[in-house]
């Protein structure tokens, strides 16, 4: 009877290798990371977006902890030396959505997400481009005053991970960008109030333009000399998605104003106008070539 057990195990072993008879006189194989190493890479992280949560503390971290988005970091706006990391960075936060930037879609692959607590748009104007009048004055548009202010240590904590991550994934200043930079007709974060130029000047934070090329591009003749569609390449230049019509559609329209929320935010027209010409020159003249799209 024993005889007969040992006769159909072994049976099995030699019809059924995969069900675990392996035999254990096979080498065991060492991954060797030390002696060879590939000229040809790069960090996989080549993006930071910031966004700004629209809610409180509490309800931030509610829908960033429990719901189906996600960010790799969380400032609230409380006077503590905390910045909570969700997501590890080896991890895909989910936080960008549709959109693109710098050639690159699906930015969730490659980013890293940061969400400020902050309303966003303060809620006395949350329905006011549902006003008629005010609709058609701002082009059904926020202007700057909709906005709500951050506070001062959200901006000293973004300043100091930015400047972190920045160095760490030698992420390009042009990388370093607003939700609504990448998702245009959809978001509009980190808002007007955003200190894209503080962070700029006093940290060394990603993009800014120089005062110098602006004024040198302000001028009238060249604007309008401008096409439409040479305008529109000049946004894709810079990173921005922006279709090939030869109008200014909504969807344009969009993407100036998520173009004038970052660099020029006292300037909310949402219309193409001679500054926002002069500071999207003045910013291609000065990062040309910084992308690395590999």
């Amino acid at each position: 009877m024993a005889k007969n057990i040992t006769s159909i195990a072994l049976a099995m072993c030699l019809t059924l290798p995969l069900i675990g008879c392996v035999s254990t006189t096979e080498p065991r194989y060492i991954i060797d990371s030390q002696t060879y190493q590939a000229t040809g890479k790069s960090e996989r992280i080549k993006t930071i977006i910031l966004h700004y949560t629209v809610g409180d503390n509490a309800r931030s971290l509610k829908q960033l902890t429990t719901g189906n988005v996600s960010s790799h970091y969380l400032i609230l706006n409380e006077d503590d030396d905390k910045i909570y990391n969700l997501v590890p960075e080896s991890e895909r936060a989910w936080h960008a959505g549709d959109g693109g930037f710098a050639g690159r879609t699906i930015l969730n692959d490659t980013s890293i997400g940061i969400e400020i607590v902050n309303n966003g748009i303060d809620p006395k104007y949350r329905n006011a481009l549902k006003n008629a009048a005010l609709k058609a004055e701002v082009q059904g548009y926020h202007p700057y005053k909709h906005y709500v202010e951050f506070e001062e240590i959200q901006i000293k904590k973004v300043a100091q991970l930015v400047q972190d991550l920045a160095l760490r994934y030698d992420i390009s200043p042009k990388n370093i960008i607003g939700h609504a930079d990448m998702a245009p007709s959809r978001k509009i974060d980190p808002g007007a109030k955003f200190p894209w130029q503080r962070l700029y000047e006093q940290y060394g934070i990603g993009a800014w333009y120089n005062q110098q090329d602006k004024q040198l591009f302000m001028n009238q003749d060249k604007f309008e000399a401008a096409t439409i569609p040479e305008i529109k390449q000049a946004f894709r230049e810079y990173g921005y998605q922006i279709n090939d019509s030869d109008e200014w559609d909504k969807a344009s329209h969009d993407v100036i104003y998520a173009f004038q929320l970052h660099f020029s935010p006292q300037h909310l027209t949402a219309t193409m106008d001679l500054e926002t010409y002069a500071v999207l020159k003045a910013l291609n003249k000065k990062y040309a070539g910084t992308d690395d799209f590999y």
